[in-house]
């Protein structure tokens, strides 16, 4: 069955034109043009993704994802006009999956939703886990547990752990990274990389300003402990 994608966008020009190029990729497209519909339409029809605008009218686009990260983990790409490092750092804080900034082409947005589609379905490898003192990372169900209680990671932040947390104890270029969680189209980007780290850090560790489990080696990569 085609992954079903949910774009909620105030622009009616994007909202012609940007499911057309979804649907000839084999995906189903649903379209909201308000903060408010589009929530109602994210929880009736549970969509495999969305895609988010930041600008709209009433509720904008920061609130309607924190009412979904209230409720689900399903991926989101948010788009945005602004491409300053705060904006960035707020939308990966409330869990997005992806940020793109406009403007931008209708393929390279419509590569990266099957990029964070990738990542939400990839398989998992082997039944196994990796324990660091009270942090668990289990490979078989995708959890992961800081002394028992479950921490909710949406999918690009669990694959990126789940890469670091395989390599335990070695250090993992930031290329390298790009290249098996994001994808070949990301090369280069490694902001990226490191506003997934800041964000799981967050997440998994007691302080995150002196992190015990994901190491920062300067200048090269990261490594998990």
């Amino acid at each position: 069955m085609s992954k079903s994608i949910l774009v909620i966008d105030d622009d009616p020009t994007l909202l012609e034109l940007l499911p057309a190029h979804l649907e000839a990729a084999g995906y189903r497209s649903l379209a909201a043009n308000d903060g408010p519909s589009g929530l109602q339409m994210a929880f009736d029809e549970k969509p495999d993704l969305i895609i988010l605008d930041v600008m709209m009218p009433g509720m904008d686009g920061w609130e309607v994802c924190e009412h979904l990260r209230k409720k689900s983990g399903l991926p989101i790409i948010m788009l945005s006009a602004k491409g300053e490092e705060v904006d960035k750092l707020r939308g990966f804080r409330l869990g997005v999956d992806d940020y793109v900034t406009k403007p931008f082409s209708f393929a390279e947005l419509v590569a990266r939703v099957g990029a964070v589609l990738g990542r939400a379905n990839r398989a998992p490898q082997s039944a196994q886990c990796v324990t660091s003192d009270e942090l668990v990372v289990n490979f078989d169900d995708h959890r992961v547990t800081v002394a028992g209680r479950i921490v909710e990671l949406t999918p690009t932040e669990y694959r990126l752990l789940e890469v670091l947390a395989r390599h335990a104890n070695r250090t993992v270029a930031v290329e390298t990274l790009l290249a098996e969680v994001w994808g070949s189209q990301y090369a280069g980007e490694i902001e990226h990389v490191k506003h997934y780290i800041w964000a799981i850090r967050q997440k998994i560790e007691a302080d995150p300003g002196d992190p015990k489990h994901l190491i920062t080696e300067r200048g090269y990569g990261y490594r998990f402990e």
